[in-house]
């Protein structure tokens, strides 16, 4: 199995990466539905609720403590999934990143063509005059009460990220649907693929071989020519990183 992932990677100039939380667990940012992840941590109210829409506008105060505790890790860097994906685009074989991650890390790992389909904690709004504000803005804006506001019209600034009871940008779903229907090789890694209309992407994939690298068992397992349950950033580290024929 090991040597069919080293001969597929080896023998494919268009491939496309489609990664999920576990790709960013070994940069130490926790998943959303394991037993340390965010949703089994104690709220006044449940995880998906305090990033929801709706609670964004109804109880911003709590929204925000709950977002830059549970959502914002500055130290955070890119892991070798991360890396080694930046070198198999630098190398011309991968096309394109998608994610369903909002941490930025493959950009800073040195990717660039990066579909965001849940967006970007990078990326930040004022909800009345769309004065566009940094990650860094935003932090340093937060007032006494924990809520960023606008400096030029005093509203409050929303993430570019999409909460619960909110729809994906149509334009990086066409992209995303895009890419993987082109694709001779698609990676899936990092990634649960419970999590709709994210997950449902997969089906646009109509390529030669579908790879699937994740710790647990996922529904398409048997769909996939290549499964293997490990750590993604190890897998890619020894196929890719460490792959002197690439």
């Amino acid at each position: 199995m090991y040597e069919d992932l080293k001969k597929v990677i080896e023998e494919s100039n268009n491939i496309i990466f489609f990664g999920g939380a576990g790709v960013s667990t070994e940069s130490n940012i926790p998943d959303f539905r394991s037993q340390a992840g965010i949703y089994n941590n104690t709220y006044p109210y449940p995880a998906e609720t305090m990033i929801s829409s709706d609670f964004f506008y109804d109880h911003q105060k709590e929204f925000f403590d709950f977002y830059f505790n549970e959502m914002i890790y500055l130290d955070a860097k890119p892991n070798n999934a991360h890396i080694a994906l930046a070198k198999l685009e630098k190398i011309g074989k991968l096309k394109a990143i998608i994610t369903q991650n909002i941490d930025g890390l493959h950009q800073k790992a040195g990717s660039y063509c990066v579909y965001e389909l849940h967006g970007s904690i990078h990326r930040n709004r004022c909800q009345r005059c769309n004065e566009f504000y940094s990650l860094e803005d935003v932090i340093r804006l937060r007032d006494y009460q924990g809520i960023p506001k606008c400096e030029k019209c005093h509203c409050t600034i929303k993430p570019e990220v999409v909460l619960y009871g909110e729809s994906l940008d149509m334009k990086v779903m066409e992209n995303a649907i895009h890419a993987i229907a082109s694709a001779d090789v698609l990676i899936v890694g990092g990634t649960s693929l419970v999590v709709y209309p994210a997950a449902g992407l997969i089906q646009y994939f109509k390529g030669k071989k579908l790879i699937l690298i994740n710790k647990a068992i996922t529904q398409m397992d048997h769909q996939a020519d290549i499964v293997i349950h490990e750590p993604i950033g190890e897998v890619l580290k020894e196929f890719i990183l460490d792959n002197q024929n690439l």
